[in-house]
């Protein structure tokens, strides 16, 4: 999405390299955008702004109601699921002949409830960026300490 203030400055720039004599097309891809979206834009006079993000969005309708939703929780919470992920509990249910939601529902449902996170008392996982290495190009550039994480 462009912002109004990009699109007047945009139209701007274009409306005068027209009027300096090159074509609108040309002017239009120096600026990536295409000949019918600066139509668009300029529809009216003025440079309209983008409409999108005021659109209201409809509610799909497989949604999950509030009471399937409970449903879940109410499940997910229970004493014989309180320690599995979503994707032993979804088959389980299956074996018991019960169908609340798909494993994703599931893992959608847990993370706006705040309660898909990390358990237990071993620590998460953390990133740790690998060792510099070392690139001798002559003799005694690179000495015996240098070389435990030289690429082999």
């Amino acid at each position: 999405m462009i912002s109004t203030p990009d699109r007047e400055t945009a139209v701007a720039l274009i409306n005068e390299s027209v009027t300096i004599g090159a074509r609108r097309a040309k002017a239009c891809a120096e600026l990536e955008i295409s000949d019918r979206t600066l139509r668009r834009w300029t529809k009216g006079g003025g440079v309209r702004p983008d409409q999108r993000p005021l659109v209201p969005r409809p509610e799909p309708a497989n949604k999950l109601s509030v009471v399937e939703r409970a449903t879940v929780l109410e499940v997910r919470n229970s004493t014989e699921f309180a320690s599995l992920p979503p994707s032993q509990i979804v088959p389980k249910l299956a074996d018991q002949g019960r169908y609340l939601a798909s494993e994703s529902s599931f893992y959608r449902i847990l993370r706006a409830q705040g309660q898909q996170r990390h358990r237990g008392r071993a620590k998460p996982p953390v990133r740790r960026k690998s060792p510099a290495s070392y690139q001798a190009c002559a003799p005694c550039e690179v000495w015996t300490w240098d070389i435990t994480w030289m690429p082999g």
